[in-house]
């Protein structure tokens, strides 16, 4: 069965380039975020209306890394951040289903590294809240959604070095696999 690992966070946390670098240090496949693409193909014209294909992009982009996967993928965020994002900039639009499948989908992942924001914050067109309050209340929202799940994660802080040593140290722990194997 291949271990699916979430890197999880709010905006401009390092994500990417967290996922990036995993995948490269396991020599496995990663699923980028749907909505980075969407927001692209869109010039950031997104609407609640978005919402469902957004959902269904990012399931389908986890599912494709998943199958190309021997035993472990690692997921530039998941579709619980897509509720997250839906209830901030879209009160209200979020389908139930999406939230059913967000919680179904979030108990097959084996761990969420959940980014701090303890990194400077980069305005690429598709940011929403630069402020340090704000960082600081969606980081909190994140976390409180794996907490009110029950999910297993690891808080992620520090410098990209320090970032990817306590990614690498967890994933080894929780999934059993090491790079130095690979």
């Amino acid at each position: 069965m291949t271990a699916r690992v979430a890197v999880f966070g709010t905006e401009s946390t390092g994500k990417t380039t967290l996922a990036r670098r995993l995948a490269e240090l396991f020599d496995v496949p990663w699923a980028p975020e749907y909505v980075r693409w969407f927001w692209h193909e869109r010039a950031g014209d997104i609407r609640r209306t978005d919402l469902d294909t957004i959902a269904r992009g990012q399931i389908d982009n986890e599912d494709a890394a998943a199958a190309r996967a021997q035993d472990l993928v690692i997921c530039d965020t998941e579709l619980i951040t897509n509720t997250l994002w839906a209830d901030l900039l879209f009160p209200g639009a979020c389908a139930a289903w999406v939230r059913r499948e967000a919680d179904r989908r979030a108990r097959g992942y084996a761990l969420y590294l959940l980014c701090d924001t303890d990194v400077d914050f980069a305005d690429d067109g598709q940011r929403c809240f630069p402020g340090a309050a704000e960082r600081e209340r969606c980081r909190q929202l994140w976390r409180r959604a794996l907490v009110a799940r029950d999910l297993p994660f690891v808080e992620i802080h520090g410098t990209l070095e320090e970032r990817v040593a306590t990614a690498v140290t967890a994933i080894e722990q929780t999934v059993g696999i090491s790079i130095t194997e690979r």
